[in-house]
């Protein structure tokens, strides 16, 4: 799939504001300072559709992208450390799982991991939070360029043995990188595929 168009639609913390024409929404999420703008960006080849930012904790809303006039991507903000006060945190996490939890046009949760740490408990948690609750996931490992081969194959095995604790298999597993461009087209092949058996 080649991305034509990618436009912003709407922000909000409402899922009854969320666009309702029924297109497919592939949502992505990830602790903060994972790289998830860089990654969007990367995806769509607009370095200004979503908004990078040295500070974490910079998406507070979820944001509605059009791709292709075919179906949204969707940017949450992320979970873990961010600087902001507890109650923030707390309303961000309530229209979260909300979000996650009653969208029917969700169609596949894109968890996006940092490359360079071990397994971390909270992505973990997170995953599994999507497993109780019947939500199709994908792991996605950001920012590979910035280690090497080895280290990265190491820090995918370890979440690999992580997730077999609890999961007889592992969902779909992708590399990628912000800087290169690499893991660009296996993601949007994906969404491609996904998107055929549901027309």
């Amino acid at each position: 799939m080649k991305v034509q168009s990618a436009e912003f639609v709407i922000s909000n913390t409402e899922v009854a504001k969320c666009p309702t024409d029924g297109l497919p929404e592939y949502a992505f999420i990830g602790r903060s300072n994972v790289g998830k703008s860089s990654l969007i960006n990367m995806l769509t080849g607009n370095k200004k559709l979503a908004k990078t930012s040295g500070k974490p904790g910079k998406t507070q809303l979820i944001n509605h992208f059009i791709i292709n006039g075919d179906w949204y991507l969707v940017d949450l903000p992320g979970y873990g450390y961010a600087k902001t006060s507890k109650t923030n945190r707390a309303k961000w996490e309530k229209f979260i799982s909300e979000y996650l939890t009653t969208r029917k046009t969700l169609t596949n949760i894109f968890v996006l991991l940092d490359a360079r740490l071990e397994p971390q408990k909270i992505d973990l948690e997170f995953m599994n939070w999507c497993g109780e609750k019947g939500l199709p996931f994908s792991m996605v490992f950001t920012k590979i360029d910035k280690l090497s081969s080895s280290a990265l194959q190491k820090n995918l095995a370890q979440y690999k043995k992580e997730m077999l604790k609890y999961w007889e298999e592992l969902p779909p597993v992708f590399t990628t990188s912000s800087v290169s461009g690499f893991g660009q087209e296996r993601i949007l092949n994906y969404i491609d595929q996904i998107n055929t058996t549901l027309r």
